[in-house]
């Protein structure tokens, strides 16, 4: 999920609600639930990586968070999957034809 920030007035982001953005977000590493946070080096904008059952509980996580709640920034929640192409690695070669 990425977070976008919009011309919001920068004077909003208080040094005690960004204080409790990472709080929230330190909570949420530690229980689990948030497993990587990045800033893009492209644009003002933070990436977390959640660990999560499905779209409805990452956006319910997301919006619990301070900046989100004061209206300050949103998140586009992208759901992922595994990426399956690594058991082609490990899978048995299917059966070669006899030889003539």
């Amino acid at each position: 999920m990425e977070e976008e920030l919009d011309a919001v007035d920068q004077s909003s982001f208080t040094e005690e609600l960004l204080r409790a953005e990472a709080l929230h977000l330190y909570e949420l590493t530690q229980s689990g639930v948030v497993r990587e946070v990045h800033f893009r080096v492209d644009r003002r904008a933070a990436v977390l990586v959640l660990e999560v059952a499905d779209i409805e509980e990452a956006q319910r996580v997301v919006s619990e968070l301070p900046l989100v709640r004061a209206g300050l920034i949103r998140f586009d929640v992208i759901g992922l999957a595994p990426y399956p192409g690594f058991g082609r690695l490990f899978a048995e070669a299917p059966p070669r034809a006899p030889s003539p």
